[in-house]
């Protein structure tokens, strides 16, 4: 059967850079996903986007949908058909249900009995026909963040969509999407080509784009603008600073890109550089430069999305508005100066963090005795510097510089107590504390910025919990799941032993005049959130069931689980596993809730319960010492060492003997072992 390709073009208003890639992963999703149901094979997909345009490719589907032979399940045998084996009205309603008589209805055996079905041939219909009606779909249901509706025309799309191309095999497929009747033209660049195109194929679309000023492929146009934005800085006598995350905007707000390059007056740089990069990065969308050490040059680079007679005036334009800008950030950082962090501090007192738990000063009150705590059980020599970052680390957000750039919270408050004359230690601590930011990011690199990051972060979880302030599906307005995350990775990557649960009970006591649920209720709530967080985390790193078998043997010291869960998963790899687990699921099933008797060698009375007795205790207390040092490899190596006297017990022993005494007795031995190796992990909760 001969294959086609599909070609798409969506073409609309300027889209916003961060919905895009989402759009594209979103539209390749949704083409399997139709294709599969229209029982149409598909070779390479590929998608493309810029702010004005959607477009994919499917490469080899086939011209016809192929036949299809449908079962389609009915009423059991016992309903279908009356004593007198002819249909009865159940049957009669499903062949009329289903388009077909009576007579064909066919008897297909199950495991639950016997039941009718209709089985139908259906013919393959031609591929266009089945594209006319699904291409409307796709287009209908891409989901966005927000989408709008234009006009009186009932569809919505992120925004109002001006043409739509949609071809197979080069001809068009015809359809509607509000206005908009699909074709085979496109539209060149808004400015330097502001005209259609027709389109015959994938291949000539991305010629014909690229004549008329569109880099359509993302990957494209983001090398284009990695490749010239490193020449402009090096030609500007200096080193680009890397910016990923800017990187990757940029790329889709443009279709054309050409870099320009910029300077700003030397005399802002007396200014904190984080401030400079931030009103560069976050509201021009500018490029940092740096020097061979690493410090901040007058310059920056922009891009545009259109190429220019005289360059010289975007430049300047783009000067004028940032000096604007870095005139602001000069004025506020001169203007806090003259205030110090501490007595901003006393301001906290009118600043509402939350209506039912008070005001920030409050706040900071609370995850300041927690940290304090922490500081106790894990590093006390800190404790007067943790103690200090904890009360200076939100002064800043009443700072002039802080109200106007929210993205240097934390930053400005280091470099206030820096020149304040604060400890060095302090001051990063109060920029630490916002840490990490994002999943993936940057995590405190000290016991005083990670102590009271955990403690502030917390206080924000059992506060919003114990107000009912609980994240519902997607909604998440107190970033609760972020601060759960970072405190987890905090944790793991400092290695901190601590109890979860007495920490939470800690933050609970603090907020106990402020809760409005049962504190047994938050608790019960937040330490399952903390668990689904970790779960989570630690599920993309090891396989699924070993983590759900160590976290279900506990989960209240992370950094122990997360080593039960590391050994377990090494162990799996080990041939003799499987059965392994199997011996060791049979023993919990058993034993269940287990028995609590001591175990009697006299009343043995098989030499296999012996020696399953003598194993155990050979093992325990190599286990204990193995456990106690957290060597959980070794934990298992040595209980793997029971299979064999469990195997030989099983096979010999009849544990539910009628002897009472002789029952309890291999019960407890039983319980024993499943209790040795429970606390390592449920083994049920394995894959065998």
């Amino acid at each position: 059967m001969s294959t086609k390709e599909l070609f798409l073009e969506i073409g609309t208003e300027e889209i916003p850079a961060g919905f895009l890639p989402k759009a594209m992963a979103d539209m390749e999703a949704l083409i399997k996903k139709e294709l599969e149901n229209a029982r149409l094979g598909f070779g390479e997909i590929r998608t493309l986007a810029t702010p004005r345009r959607l477009a994919l490719s499917v490469k080899d589907i086939p011209a016809i949908q192929p036949d299809a032979e449908i079962t389609a399940m009915g009423p059991a045998k016992s309903i279908a058909f009356g004593p007198d084996n002819k249909p009865t009205k159940a049957a009669e309603g499903f062949a009329r249900g289903q388009g077909v008589d009576v007579t064909s209805l066919q008897l297909i055996a199950t495991d639950k009995g016997e039941y009718v079905a209709a089985v139908k041939k259906e013919t393959g219909r031609p591929t266009p026909d089945l594209l006319a009606e699904m291409l409307p779909r796709l287009i209908a249901t891409i989901p966005f963040k927000k989408s709008m509706r234009w006009g009186d025309f009932d569809v919505r799309f992120a925004r109002p969509i001006h043409w739509i191309v949609a071809l197979f095999d080069r001809v068009v497929v015809p359809f509607t999407f509000g206005p908009i009747a699909s074709g085979d033209i496109s539209r060149g660049h808004r400015f330097m080509a502001n005209q259609q195109f027709p389109v015959r194929d994938f291949v000539h679309y991305v010629e014909e784009c690229e004549r008329h000023f569109v880099i359509p492929d993302p990957e494209q146009r983001k090398e284009t603008i990695r490749r010239e934005i490193h020449r402009v800085a090096k030609a500007a006598g200096g080193h680009l600073l890397p910016d990923e995350g800017l990187l990757d905007e940029v790329t889709y707000l443009v279709e054309y890109p050409s870099v320009v390059h910029g300077t700003f007056p030397a005399d802002f740089l007396k200014v904190p550089k984080e401030v400079l990069i931030t009103s560069m990065r976050s509201h021009q969308r500018y490029f940092s430069i740096v020097d061979d050490n690493g410090k901040l040059l007058p310059g920056f680079i922009t891009i545009n999305n259109t190429l220019t007679e005289d360059p010289t005036v975007v430049v300047k334009g783009n000067e004028r508005v940032l000096r604007a800008r870095l005139s602001d950030a000069r004025f506020f950082f001169d203007e806090d100066r003259k205030v110090k962090l501490e007595t901003r501090v006393e301001s906290l007192k009118s600043v509402v963090y939350q209506q039912k738990l008070g005001t920030s000063f409050e706040k900071m009150e609370r995850f300041r005795a927690l940290a304090e705590g922490l500081a106790d059980r894990l590093n006390p020599a800190v404790k007067a510097k943790t103690s200090r970052a904890a009360f200076l680390c939100k002064a800043d957000l009443v700072s002039g510089m802080v109200g106007e750039f929210p993205e240097v919270q934390g930053i400005m408050g280091r470099e206030y107590a820096l020149l304040e004359g604060e400890d060095a230690a302090v001051a990063t601590a109060i920029a630490e504390h916002y840490l990490p930011t994002q999943a993936g990011g940057d995590l405190p690199a000290s016991d005083i910025g990670a102590f009271v990051s955990i403690a502030d972060k917390l206080d924000t979880i059992c506060g919003c919990f114990g107000v009912g302030l609980i994240p519902t599906g997607s909604a998440d307005p107190y970033a609760l799941r972020r601060s759960a995350l970072g405190v987890i990775n905090i944790i793991l990557d400092r290695e901190y032993r601590l109890s979860l649960e007495s920490l939470t009970d800690a933050a609970l006591g603090l907020l106990a005049a402020k809760l409005t649920r049962p504190a047994a209720d938050v608790k019960t709530d937040v330490l399952e959130f903390f668990k689904g967080r970790f779960v989570n985390l630690l599920a993309d790193r090891y396989p699924t069931d070993a983590v759900d078998a160590a976290v279900a043997a506990g989960c209240d010291d992370l950094v122990d689980t997360t080593a039960r869960i590391g050994a377990l998963a090494a162990f799996k790899g080990r041939d003799d596993f499987e059965p392994l687990a199997v011996a060791f699921k049979r023993v919990g099933n058993i034993v269940k809730d287990g028995t609590d008797a001591a175990v009697q060698a006299g009343l043995f009375q098989d030499v296999v319960e012996g020696e399953l007795h003598a194993t155990f205790l050979e093992v325990q207390d190599k286990v204990v010492a193995a456990v106690a040092s957290r060597d959980y490899v070794v934990a298992l190596a040595e209980i793997a060492t029971l299979r064999g006297p469990v195997d030989q017990f099983f096979d010999k022993v009849m544990v539910m003997a009628e002897d009472e005494q002789v029952r309890t007795n291999r019960l407890a031995l039983l319980t024993s072992i499943a209790r040795l190796f429970g606390g390592i992990a449920d083994f049920s909760r394995i894959t065998t």
